[in-house]
């Protein structure tokens, strides 16, 4: 009767054991959104410190950009987005974008005309940071989709 009541203890002590083992990785995972805000669209490539000389100029400004990329096989209406940089306070708010399936569009921060795969925020000064940022994008809803850091901290 107690080897059976020992071998149950250290069998269900186990299995909490590997429970908690487990939590870590579940908690530790690069997304980590509650699930009903998980979205296929992430932030992609980030060039925050456009080449040559930081000059002010349009060009130098496009040059700067964040990409944001539709993971998935829908399409997504980016209509009411916005992607926000920590540093700079700046946000670029999407009108009208619909991201295809496995398509991205680049965010560039100078002026330009805007196309299915390139918007511009239409600025005259820099919005990212070039040693360390932070881009947020959230959806029309408010929730954080995702969030790109760059730099040390």
């Amino acid at each position: 009767m107690f080897r059976s009541a020992r071998t149950a203890a250290v069998a269900l002590g186990s299995a909490a054991l590997v429970a908690t083992a487990a939590l870590p990785a579940a908690a530790t995972d690069a997304h980590t959104l509650p699930a009903k805000h998980r979205s296929p669209v992430v932030i992609g490539a980030v060039q925050a410190d456009s080449p040559g000389r930081d000059d002010g100029s349009n060009r130098s400004l496009n040059a700067e950009w964040v990409t944001v990329k539709n993971t998935g096989r829908r399409a997504v209406d980016l209509d009411g987005w916005t992607l926000t940089s920590e540093r700079t306070h700046q946000a670029y708010h999407f009108r009208h974008l619909r991201l295809g399936g496995h398509q991205e569009v680049r965010v560039h921060t100078g002026k330009g005309r805007d196309t299915w795969r390139d918007v511009h925020q239409g600025r005259r000064d820099y919005v990212w940071h070039n040693h360390r940022d932070t881009a947020t994008l959230h959806d029309g809803h408010r929730h954080v989709i995702d969030i790109k850091r760059w730099g040390r901290r």
